[in-house]
């Protein structure tokens, strides 16, 4: 999440595996902040290539170590940067990579009788798992998340579907991580 997030994560990995040879990384939070560390290989053979795997499959708010032990067998400028290159494709190929999306919590009130139709519009405007919970109380409370762009549209759904009398309020601003 951020510079300081990354050094942190990277000195307890470090304490972590004090024995190895080479702790090489790059980070990327967005295009104008990212680092990458060769860790003592020569230059241009580790942190910038695992740099370019995670630049070339866009990612961002992302940090990727490779860890080497030394086996004896000196591996050369063109096999370290295999190496790392291929380790971090694979760590990327096998990761679940997470969109973070802003949206909004918002709080839809209404009344037993238009349940089912605020349901639906709900259910039509936002075709992603969205609630949060529910409360059956003198009156229906329903808590989704909801895309930012999705909001007019499902106000205007709602209005509709209850003919004005459903309350929406948004409650809080949040950044929702979906599986892409």
């Amino acid at each position: 999440t951020s510079a300081n997030h990354a050094k942190e994560i990277l000195e307890k990995y470090n304490k972590e595996h004090k024995d190895a040879t080479h702790i090489c990384y790059a980070y990327i939070l967005d295009e104008n902040t990212y680092k990458y560390s060769d860790d003592g290989e020569p230059s241009q053979t580790a942190g910038i290539v695992i740099y370019d795997v995670l630049k070339k499959n866009e990612l961002t708010n992302v940090l990727a170590i490779v860890t080497r032990y030394f086996g004896g067998i000196k591996l050369g400028a063109g096999g370290l940067v295999r190496a790392y290159s291929s380790s971090t494709a694979l760590a990327v190929k096998e990761a679940t990579i997470l969109a973070q999306t802003p949206c909004y919590v918002v709080e839809i009130e209404c009344s037993y009788p238009l349940l089912n139709a605020v349901q639906s519009a709900i259910r039509e405007v936002l075709p992603y798992y969205s609630e949060i919970t529910s409360q059956f109380l003198d009156t229906v409370f329903l808590t989704h998340w909801v895309k930012i762009p999705d909001l007019k549209k499902l106000e205007e759904r709602l209005i509709q579907a209850s003919k004005g009398s459903v309350k929406i309020k948004v409650i809080e601003e949040i950044i929702k991580e979906i599986n892409l």
